[in-house]
Protein backbone atom coordinates (compact mmCIF):
# COMPACT_ATOMS: atom_id res chain seq x y z
CA UNK A 1 0.00 0.00 0.00
CA UNK A 2 1.13 3.63 -0.55
CA UNK A 3 2.32 5.85 1.91
CA UNK A 4 -0.15 8.46 1.15
CA UNK A 5 -2.62 5.85 0.96
CA UNK A 6 -2.10 4.27 4.21
CA UNK A 7 -1.71 7.79 6.17
CA UNK A 8 -4.97 8.51 4.41
CA UNK A 9 -6.76 5.72 6.04
CA UNK A 10 -4.96 6.38 9.66
CA UNK A 11 -6.12 9.74 9.15
CA UNK A 12 -10.20 8.53 8.65
CA UNK A 13 -9.88 5.74 11.27
CA UNK A 14 -8.39 8.09 13.86
CA UNK A 15 -11.14 10.73 12.62
CA UNK A 16 -13.98 8.41 13.18
CA UNK A 17 -12.88 7.48 16.46
CA UNK A 18 -12.55 10.79 17.93
CA UNK A 19 -16.40 11.43 16.60
CA UNK A 20 -17.42 7.80 18.06
CA UNK A 21 -15.05 8.87 21.59
CA UNK A 22 -17.14 12.22 21.59
CA UNK A 23 -20.69 11.42 21.06
CA UNK A 24 -20.26 8.20 23.71
CA UNK A 25 -18.66 10.88 26.54
CA UNK A 26 -21.53 12.87 25.71
CA UNK A 27 -23.59 10.14 25.74
CA UNK A 28 -22.56 8.85 28.94
CA UNK A 29 -22.44 12.41 30.77
CA UNK A 30 -26.19 12.51 29.98
CA UNK A 31 -26.99 9.27 31.86
CA UNK A 32 -25.31 10.52 35.16
CA UNK A 33 -25.64 12.73 38.06
CA UNK A 34 -25.03 16.26 37.41
CA UNK A 35 -26.01 18.48 40.70
CA UNK A 36 -27.09 18.02 43.82
CA UNK A 37 -29.11 20.81 44.88
CA UNK A 38 -29.69 21.31 48.62
CA UNK A 39 -33.18 22.48 49.42
CA UNK A 40 -34.39 24.30 52.88
CA UNK A 41 -37.79 24.23 53.28
CA UNK A 42 -39.75 27.04 55.47
CA UNK A 43 -39.46 24.49 58.57
CA UNK A 44 -35.84 24.43 57.96
CA UNK A 45 -35.57 21.05 57.46
CA UNK A 46 -33.22 20.31 54.83
CA UNK A 47 -33.23 17.67 51.80
CA UNK A 48 -31.68 16.86 48.79
CA UNK A 49 -31.99 16.56 45.00
CA UNK A 50 -30.21 14.94 42.61
CA UNK A 51 -30.61 16.12 39.12
CA UNK A 52 -29.58 14.02 36.55
CA UNK A 53 -27.63 15.38 32.89
CA UNK A 54 -30.57 14.51 30.98
CA UNK A 55 -32.59 16.87 33.01
CA UNK A 56 -29.75 19.35 33.10
CA UNK A 57 -29.47 19.38 29.50
CA UNK A 58 -32.24 17.70 27.68
CA UNK A 59 -30.88 18.16 24.44
CA UNK A 60 -27.86 16.13 25.29
CA UNK A 61 -28.79 13.04 24.05
CA UNK A 62 -30.32 13.76 20.88
CA UNK A 63 -27.00 15.32 20.59
CA UNK A 64 -25.21 12.88 20.99
CA UNK A 65 -26.95 9.58 18.95
CA UNK A 66 -26.52 12.16 16.12
CA UNK A 67 -23.30 12.42 16.71
CA UNK A 68 -23.03 8.46 16.64
CA UNK A 69 -25.18 8.48 13.36
CA UNK A 70 -23.03 11.03 11.71
CA UNK A 71 -20.23 9.09 12.70
CA UNK A 72 -22.11 6.03 10.30
CA UNK A 73 -22.51 8.26 7.40
CA UNK A 74 -19.21 9.64 7.45
CA UNK A 75 -18.10 5.84 6.85
CA UNK A 76 -19.85 5.67 3.01
CA UNK A 77 -20.37 9.61 2.46
CA UNK A 78 -18.64 10.49 -0.76
CA UNK A 79 -16.11 13.84 -1.42
CA UNK A 80 -18.33 16.30 -1.55
CA UNK A 81 -20.86 14.97 0.66
CA UNK A 82 -18.09 14.36 3.50
CA UNK A 83 -17.72 17.90 4.14
CA UNK A 84 -21.37 18.60 4.36
CA UNK A 85 -21.27 15.97 7.33
CA UNK A 86 -18.39 17.15 8.85
CA UNK A 87 -20.10 21.08 8.90
CA UNK A 88 -22.93 19.33 10.50
CA UNK A 89 -20.58 17.64 13.19
CA UNK A 90 -19.17 21.12 14.14
CA UNK A 91 -22.64 22.38 14.68
CA UNK A 92 -23.08 19.35 16.54
CA UNK A 93 -19.83 19.85 18.64
CA UNK A 94 -20.78 23.66 19.93
CA UNK A 95 -24.22 22.15 20.71
CA UNK A 96 -22.95 19.66 23.02
CA UNK A 97 -20.50 23.04 24.89
CA UNK A 98 -23.82 25.62 24.68
CA UNK A 99 -25.84 22.73 26.54
CA UNK A 100 -23.32 21.80 28.93
CA UNK A 101 -22.03 25.88 29.51
CA UNK A 102 -25.48 26.72 29.78
CA UNK A 103 -26.33 24.00 32.33
CA UNK A 104 -23.24 24.57 34.90
CA UNK A 105 -23.45 28.54 34.88
CA UNK A 106 -26.81 28.17 35.79
CA UNK A 107 -27.44 25.01 37.50
CA UNK A 108 -30.58 26.07 39.54
CA UNK A 109 -32.26 27.02 36.57
CA UNK A 110 -30.83 24.08 34.33
CA UNK A 111 -32.01 22.20 37.71
CA UNK A 112 -35.64 23.65 38.16
CA UNK A 113 -38.07 21.17 36.74
CA UNK A 114 -35.73 18.41 39.05
CA UNK A 115 -37.05 21.26 42.08
CA UNK A 116 -40.19 21.59 41.15
CA UNK A 117 -41.09 17.90 41.02
CA UNK A 118 -39.54 16.71 44.46
CA UNK A 119 -41.04 20.41 46.36
CA UNK A 120 -44.40 20.81 43.86
CA UNK A 121 -42.77 24.71 44.20
CA UNK A 122 -42.95 26.33 40.93
CA UNK A 123 -41.23 30.17 40.02
CA UNK A 124 -37.82 31.24 39.40
CA UNK A 125 -37.38 33.10 42.40
CA UNK A 126 -39.53 30.84 44.42
CA UNK A 127 -36.95 27.61 43.20
CA UNK A 128 -34.09 30.07 44.17
CA UNK A 129 -35.59 31.07 48.18
CA UNK A 130 -35.44 27.13 48.75
CA UNK A 131 -32.03 26.68 47.42
CA UNK A 132 -29.44 26.23 50.04
CA UNK A 133 -26.68 24.96 47.99
CA UNK A 134 -25.39 23.60 44.83
CA UNK A 135 -22.95 20.91 44.57
CA UNK A 136 -21.67 20.18 40.99
CA UNK A 137 -20.23 16.72 39.56
CA UNK A 138 -17.94 15.85 37.23
CA UNK A 139 -20.21 14.76 34.27
CA UNK A 140 -21.00 18.30 33.02
CA UNK A 141 -17.34 18.95 32.65
CA UNK A 142 -16.92 15.52 30.72
CA UNK A 143 -19.71 16.43 28.46
CA UNK A 144 -17.50 20.20 27.53
CA UNK A 145 -14.99 17.51 26.74
CA UNK A 146 -17.17 15.63 24.82
CA UNK A 147 -18.22 18.72 22.78
CA UNK A 148 -14.39 19.82 21.92
CA UNK A 149 -13.81 16.49 20.56
CA UNK A 150 -16.33 16.45 18.24
CA UNK A 151 -15.64 19.82 16.93
CA UNK A 152 -11.54 18.83 16.59
CA UNK A 153 -12.69 15.45 14.93
CA UNK A 154 -15.13 17.14 12.47
CA UNK A 155 -12.80 20.06 11.71
CA UNK A 156 -10.14 17.27 10.96
CA UNK A 157 -13.15 16.01 8.42
CA UNK A 158 -12.57 19.22 6.35
CA UNK A 159 -8.70 19.50 6.99
CA UNK A 160 -7.76 15.69 5.46
CA UNK A 161 -11.21 14.36 3.85
CA UNK A 162 -8.86 14.57 0.73
CA UNK A 163 -6.60 12.41 1.90
CA UNK A 164 -9.36 9.28 2.90
CA UNK A 165 -9.53 6.67 0.75
CA UNK A 166 -11.64 5.87 -2.49
CA UNK A 167 -14.15 3.09 -2.12
CA UNK A 168 -12.91 -0.43 -2.60
CA UNK A 169 -12.01 -2.15 -6.04
CA UNK A 170 -14.20 -5.28 -4.52
CA UNK A 171 -17.39 -3.44 -5.04
CA UNK A 172 -16.82 -2.49 -8.93
CA UNK A 173 -17.67 -5.38 -11.15
CA UNK A 174 -15.40 -6.98 -13.97
CA UNK A 175 -11.82 -5.25 -13.83
CA UNK A 176 -9.18 -6.42 -16.41
CA UNK A 177 -5.56 -6.34 -15.08
CA UNK A 178 -3.96 -3.66 -13.13
CA UNK A 179 -4.78 -0.93 -15.27
CA UNK A 180 -8.75 -1.50 -14.09
CA UNK A 181 -9.73 -1.00 -17.31
CA UNK A 182 -12.91 -3.05 -18.41
CA UNK A 183 -12.92 -6.56 -19.40
CA UNK A 184 -14.63 -5.46 -22.85
CA UNK A 185 -12.32 -2.09 -23.47
CA UNK A 186 -8.99 -4.05 -23.22
CA UNK A 187 -10.56 -6.46 -25.73
CA UNK A 188 -11.65 -3.62 -28.61
CA UNK A 189 -8.32 -2.37 -28.01
CA UNK A 190 -6.16 -5.87 -28.81
CA UNK A 191 -8.88 -6.73 -31.45
CA UNK A 192 -7.89 -3.38 -33.20
CA UNK A 193 -4.39 -3.95 -32.90
CA UNK A 194 -4.51 -7.36 -34.34
CA UNK A 195 -3.44 -8.91 -31.43
CA UNK A 196 -5.12 -11.50 -28.80
CA UNK A 197 -4.87 -10.48 -25.33
CA UNK A 198 -3.50 -13.21 -23.16
CA UNK A 199 -5.42 -14.52 -20.06
CA UNK A 200 -2.44 -12.81 -17.35
CA UNK A 201 -3.83 -9.42 -18.79
CA UNK A 202 -7.61 -10.68 -18.53
CA UNK A 203 -9.34 -11.68 -15.77
CA UNK A 204 -13.17 -11.39 -16.91
CA UNK A 205 -13.07 -11.76 -20.67
CA UNK A 206 -12.11 -15.59 -20.56
CA UNK A 207 -15.83 -16.09 -18.92
CA UNK A 208 -17.69 -14.87 -22.70
CA UNK A 209 -17.58 -18.14 -24.17
CA UNK A 210 -19.10 -20.53 -20.81
CA UNK A 211 -21.26 -17.30 -20.90
CA UNK A 212 -22.33 -18.10 -24.33
CA UNK A 213 -22.46 -21.67 -24.02
CA UNK A 214 -24.88 -21.43 -20.78
CA UNK A 215 -27.55 -19.10 -22.62
CA UNK A 216 -27.75 -21.60 -25.54
CA UNK A 217 -27.90 -24.42 -23.52
CA UNK A 218 -30.78 -22.40 -21.65
CA UNK A 219 -32.26 -21.45 -25.35
CA UNK A 220 -32.08 -25.59 -26.38
CA UNK A 221 -33.84 -26.68 -23.07
CA UNK A 222 -36.43 -24.00 -24.06
CA UNK A 223 -37.40 -24.76 -27.81
CA UNK A 224 -37.18 -28.93 -26.43
CA UNK A 225 -39.82 -27.78 -23.54
CA UNK A 226 -42.18 -26.06 -26.17
CA UNK A 227 -41.57 -29.15 -28.30
CA UNK A 228 -39.33 -27.86 -31.06
CA UNK A 229 -36.02 -29.30 -32.17
CA UNK A 230 -33.58 -27.47 -31.94
CA UNK A 231 -30.93 -29.19 -33.92
CA UNK A 232 -32.77 -27.58 -37.06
Amino acid sequence: MPADQAAGRRAKYLTMLLLVVGSGLALLAATQPWFTIRLTDTANHSSSVTVAGSVAAPALTALALAGLALTAALAIAGPVFRIVLALLGVLLGVSVLISAITAVSDAVRASASAITSATGVAGDASIRHLVHSVETEFWPWLAMVAGALIIVAAAAVVVFSRLWPGPSRKYQTRFAGEDGRPAEEVVAEAADGGATPSSDTLDGASEEPSTLDRDAAIDSWDELTRGDDPTR
